[in-house]
């Protein structure tokens, strides 16, 4: 009974995967060009989230900072979500809602990107930091499900919704970290010129 149902979690990912490759590429490559133009300007990512998210936004600054597949230059990334310091000071004598905006109206500059994931798009802090985000003419990867919640409704055109077509937390993070991937992959490429897929 128990291996059954963790076979049936492996085949629930894989098809929503499977379902989301052809919706998913458009706005995942737009994410890579946005990703790009600010990195190759001499710009920097911040990324930020919840819990799951939290973890996200931490493993996608790794990849970018350190490397993804292919040696390469580091590119500039920081995760929102790391400096107990900060977040627990901002929520203390602020709010929680606020720990992500101060901080990117602390480093973001114009150009950069925010990378932000919430699998419901109703974050709090994280809707305010998109709106902190755009005071500072940076553009917004957002990264949801369930329809984008009212993310969906903040977004710019010049910002990219990638928006996984589930309901379930833990499937929708599965794409998440897949389309973070994507997002490294894809940035490499262009930086690197293309290579056959590791096996």
């Amino acid at each position: 009974m128990l291996e059954q149902r963790i076979q049936q979690n492996f085949i629930d990912s894989a098809d929503l995967k499977y379902q989301a490759a052809q919706a998913l590429s458009k706005p995942i490559a737009a994410a890579v060009q946005a990703v790009l133009a600010c990195v190759t300007s001499g710009g920097k990512v911040l990324a930020c989230g919840n819990g799951g998210s939290a973890a996200d936004a931490q493993h996608f600054s790794a990849e970018f900072v350190g490397r993804f597949e292919r040696e390469r230059p580091e590119l500039g990334a920081i995760a929102l979500t790391t400096d107990s310091s900060i977040l627990t000071a901002i929520a203390n004598d602020y709010a929680w809602d606020r720990v992500f905006s101060k901080q990117v109206r602390a480093l973001g500059q114009a150009g950069d990107v925010l990378v932000a994931l919430s699998t419901s798009g109703n974050s709090a802090n994280v809707l305010a930091a998109i709106e902190a985000a755009h005071e500072r003419e940076m553009t917004v990867v957002a990264l949801t499900g369930r329809g984008g919640g009212r993310m969906a409704s903040l977004l710019r055109e010049t910002d990219v919704h990638i928006c996984v077509p589930h309901d379930r937390t833990a499937r929708i993070q599965e794409v998440h970290i897949l389309a973070l991937h994507c997002i490294c992959d894809g940035v490499d490429a262009q930086l690197l010129g293309e290579q056959e897929t590791p096996t």
